[in-house]
């Protein structure tokens, strides 16, 4: 039996479509389906985006780390570690505080290069593992993050932090339980956001 379907005609009764009318070109389901879908995906679009830019925006968030007064070079020696806060987030109050413990470089102790930015050391409250703050003790998951430090006109400076794995050696910041030893390096990168000085 031929096929009786005219299908180079543009109106739906010549191609014998189902609730098709005299006259039209386009059937009603198939215009009211396509609408659906263009509206469901302008609502999917709707929350996406929004959530998207939520998780995303933190990482390329550019974040200002002006270096600080902490007092003056003769407050720290090189046995003791001296809490002095700093301001690490600007306009939240005291939320936006942090502690640091800093004493001054001991050759004997402290194998890093000798540089212009660690004439003392400043170590950061920042648990490595969660992020919580915690008080100074020698044994952690991985060494507590370090900020610069330099000395103008006889006081020091508190700058950018800095990352450090077992061997003391510098990274750009990283984030809580992100190792630094061996591949943890290489499989947690930091935020290009945050970047070490250049000239380490």
């Amino acid at each position: 039996m031929p096929d009786r379907h005219n299908t180079e005609s543009k109106y739906t009764t010549d191609q014998r479509i189902p609730g098709a009318f005299e006259g039209e070109t386009v059937v009603r389901r198939r215009f009211m389906t396509k609408s659906a879908h263009a509206v469901g995906g302008v609502a999917t679009m709707a929350f996406m985006l929004p959530s998207l830019a939520f998780a995303l925006g933190p990482i390329f968030e550019e974040q200002d780390q002006p270096w600080q007064d902490v007092g003056a070079a003769e407050e720290f020696d090189e046995k003791a570690y001296v809490p002095k806060t700093i301001t690490i987030a600007a306009g939240v109050g005291e939320a936006g505080k942090s502690t640091v413990y800093m004493r001054k470089f001991d050759p004997k102790v402290d194998t890093e290069p000798k540089d212009d930015y660690n004439d003392f050391i400043a170590l950061s409250s920042r648990c490595m593992h969660l992020g919580c703050p915690v008080r100074f003790v020698p044994a952690a998951v991985r060494p507590l993050d370090r900020f610069y430090t330099r000395v103008r006109d006889d006081r020091v400076e508190v700058g950018p932090r800095f990352s450090v794995n077992r061997e003391i050696k510098r990274f750009s910041p990283r984030d809580p339980a992100q190792p630094l030893d061996g591949i943890g390096q290489y499989l947690y990168p930091a935020r290009p956001s945050i970047r070490k000085l250049p000239n380490t």
